[in-house]
């Protein structure tokens, strides 16, 4: 009887293994690890802005002498800063990523209090995304894909 009991709850566990292992695999087919996710990690520092029409770069924008926006990419979080220094206003948020071949996805958990007013209506930010080793953009597209504006760092660490 012991015996039996022993065998019934290691092929109640064998079977608990096999069907965890399956999900976690299953999981890993829908959500792969994107080389973008680990490529974005470190810091940032904005370098300027473009402005398109259609998909076209119309304008180029440097950032003003004194303005700084820095992005902090770990892991799993994201956290930036900017000072501008013509401005009172404080920006900074904190909150997660995730990193695709062409597509960046923010979402802000908190942060200053102007950027606090901005989070109660949008959290959850998407990019498309073009990276390289030491240069990033951040690309605002409208809902039928045409890409709007762009931020554009390089990496400082």
């Amino acid at each position: 009887m012991l015996n039996s009991s022993i065998l019934c709850i290691m092929k109640l566990s064998l079977i608990t293994l096999l069907f965890l292992i399956s999900i976690s695999s299953s999981t890993n087919q829908i959500f792969p690890k994107q080389d973008n996710d680990e490529l974005i990690i470190g810091t940032w520092e904005l370098q300027g802005f473009y402005h398109y029409d259609g998909n076209e770069i119309t304008d180029t924008v440097p950032t003003t002498d004194g303005y700084r926006q820095i992005k902090m990419y770990t892991k799993d979080h994201v956290m930036w800063t900017r000072y501008v220094p013509k401005d009172s206003i404080e920006w900074f948020g904190y909150g997660s990523y995730v990193a695709s071949e062409n597509q960046l996805i923010e979402t802000l958990e908190y942060g200053s209090e102007s950027m606090m007013n901005v989070i109660d209506t949008l959290r959850i930010f998407t990019f498309e995304l073009q990276i390289s080793e030491n240069e990033y953009s951040q690309i605002t597209v409208d809902e039928e894909g045409n890409r709007i504006f762009s931020e554009n760092y390089k990496r400082i660490e």
